[in-house]
């Protein structure tokens, strides 16, 4: 196993450096003009970043919004007789709200958690386990639609909140399986 190990942080050494080195001779070699192209590509970067700003604005707008009325708690508060049904500590229901929305504040709960539980908090484990589990759904479909300007996501909404609702499920079943 020690041998497998160190050879995995021998590769991880030398992994990004080959590819910064590989990928601009590849293309040299299929006469591809590389620095032409990757000129085009940040600028068609820039543009997509341009484009999807508007949805990002709104989406930590309205957290802030949610957060700072006190909604999050009382919804916690109201929820707290369901979610003890199943399993799920009333605690970590704001992790479960804001994760589908966006990473850092998300990552900001994770911090306020660990504030007011400690870090080997039972709960704080369950929120970080939800926050590596799960996917920013929201932010992901603002950016990804919004880059190539698809107003109609079809299914893509439902099914990313059904599966970050089964990840969120399992992180708190998990932990509560080896922790407790």
């Amino acid at each position: 196993m020690s041998d497998i190990r160190d050879a995995i942080n021998l590769i991880s050494v030398f992994i990004v450096p080959v590819i910064l080195v590989a990928f601009p001779l590849v293309g040299l070699y299929k006469r591809v003009p590389v620095y032409e192209t990757f000129v085009e590509g940040a600028k068609e970067g820039f543009q997509v970043a341009v484009r999807i700003i508007p949805y990002l604005v709104a989406i930590l707008f309205a957290i802030a919004m949610f957060r700072a009325s006190g909604a999050m708690d009382f919804l916690a508060r109201a929820l707290a007789p369901l979610l003890s049904l199943i399993g799920v500590p009333p605690e970590v229901l704001p992790m479960a709200i804001i994760r589908p929305l966006t990473g850092s504040g998300s990552a900001g709960i994770v911090v306020d958690m660990i504030k007011q539980y400690g870090e080997d908090s039972i709960l704080v484990k369950m929120a970080a386990v939800m926050f590596g589990s799960t996917e920013t759904t929201f932010y992901v479909i603002a950016v990804y639609f919004g880059a190539v300007n698809i107003r109609k996501t079809r299914h893509a909404v439902p099914v990313g909140l059904l599966a970050d609702g089964a990840a969120m499920l399992a992180a708190v079943w998990t932990v509560r399986l080896l922790f407790g």
